[in-house]
């Protein structure tokens, strides 16, 4: 089983960063894609950033592209996600996932093929 626990959310002004950081347990942390996926309240769960399991590949959502970098230390096992210039708009719960098919694609941005989930840490983000 993996064990997924995010940090690094918090209460941020409008054009100020944030750093997001997923641990992950286990030892095949590196078999597995990751994502980052927020949910405002009374909105469904949405996708921003997804990386390969070796860190060379990624994939944003359109509404965060030049804003958001995903990372990942496979060393450390964690994923990582950096944030700028934020908006009212980004303020939401942020989840962890990890997908662990190798049929499936390289950097998901379906909900469905995530696995494991983490809690999720809030991001506030005032005007």
């Amino acid at each position: 089983q993996v064990l997924l626990v995010e940090s690094g959310g918090g209460l941020v002004q409008a054009g100020g960063s944030l750093r997001l950081s997923c641990a992950a347990s286990g030892r095949t942390f590196s078999s597995y894609a990751m994502g980052w996926f927020p949910q405002a309240p009374g909105k469904e769960r949405d996708f921003v950033a997804a990386i390969n399991r070796s860190g060379g590949s990624t994939v944003y959502a359109d509404p965060v592209k030049g804003r958001f970098a995903i990372s990942r230390d496979n060393a450390k096992n964690t994923v990582y996600l950096q944030m700028s210039s934020l908006e009212p708009e980004d303020t939401a719960v942020y989840y962890c996932a990890a997908a662990s098919s190798l049929f499936l694609t390289a950097t998901p941005i379906n909900l469905v093929e995530y696995d494991y989930w983490g809690q999720g840490t809030q991001v506030t983000v005032s005007s």
